[in-house]
């Protein structure tokens, strides 16, 4: 196979340079600072985290809080389910790339084929590389993965207009042992003051960590279908969330007439 070839099946990185830092040392030096600001480490596995996926100046240390929780466990991980929404193309369903690599400055991610090739029979299921090609949804959560798990495969899925239940659906599909982790990109609400930003997002919160998937809406949070997915499979599980982080770009960085809430939650493993 020629490199020609082989550069046509790698999904490259599309937002280093604007989201995160292009140079590897500085990228890897950002997310080690942002994991020890994290504080200690769950002493259970988490099965599930939902993280965000703003420019790490904005939401490094709440993704940062998601992440550490794998830190005593990470040699147990040997595959990531990585699940967030489209903001960029439009299509019906769940995509997955046809690339088998996904790319990021500190290195290639594989691309699970097997796990993948277990979604192709749902009819909401699509092969599709140009949804994934401009996401940072799920392309900035990779280098906290690459930073913090010796090696993984990556089950790479965006949610275009689907329903929750297709998200469950797929989940029970890949669900695995101790040995997937799923991660659920989301950011909180958009661009409402500060003030209005902490009530709606207190409000957010609550029902994820009630596991009331169906008061998700669009308002709440740009990946709401993700994560009231989650909620349904996790229910079966009698996995819950638990809170680690909240706050917003008001809190981070930028002004407070127009913020992005960020939220980090783990759903513990039952043991």
């Amino acid at each position: 196979m020629t490199p020609r070839q082989h550069r046509s099946h790698v999904r490259p990185a599309a937002v280093a340079g604007q989201f995160y830092p292009r140079l590897p040392a500085r990228l890897r030096a950002d997310i080690e600072a942002f994991l020890a600001r994290a504080g200690t480490a769950a002493t259970t596995a988490p099965k599930a985290l939902i993280a965000p996926h703003a420019g790490y100046m904005y939401s490094g240390e709440v993704a940062g809080a998601a992440f550490a929780t794998l830190r005593d466990h990470a040699r147990t991980v040997g595959r990531v389910v990585l699940i967030g929404p489209a903001h960029y193309v439009r299509f019906s369903g769940l995509a997955l790339p046809n690339a088998d690599v996904f790319e990021t400055p500190l290195g290639p991610v594989p691309v699970a084929r097997d796990a993948a090739s277990a979604l192709e029979d749902l009819a909401f299921v699509v092969r599709a590389d140009a949804p994934h090609a401009p996401e940072h949804a799920l392309e900035v959560e990779l280098p906290f993965l690459q930073v913090l798990l010796p090696a993984f495969e990556l089950v790479p899925i965006l949610v275009g207009e689907a329903h929750p239940e297709q998200v469950a659906a797929a989940l029970e599909r890949v669900w695995g042992g101790p040995e997937t982790l799923i991660v659920i990109s989301s950011d909180l609400s958009h661009f409402h003051t500060y003030e209005m930003a902490q009530r709606l997002d207190a409000a957010t919160a609550a029902s994820i960590e009630r596991g009331d998937w169906a008061s998700l809406g669009p308002n709440d949070a740009c990946g709401y279908l993700a994560v009231a997915g989650l909620l349904i499979a996790a229910k079966k599980r009698g996995l819950g969330a638990r809170r680690l982080r909240l706050c917003s770009s008001g809190d981070t960085a930028g002004s407070r007439d127009r913020v992005v809430g960020y939220g980090a939650w783990t759903f513990p493993a039952c043991t």
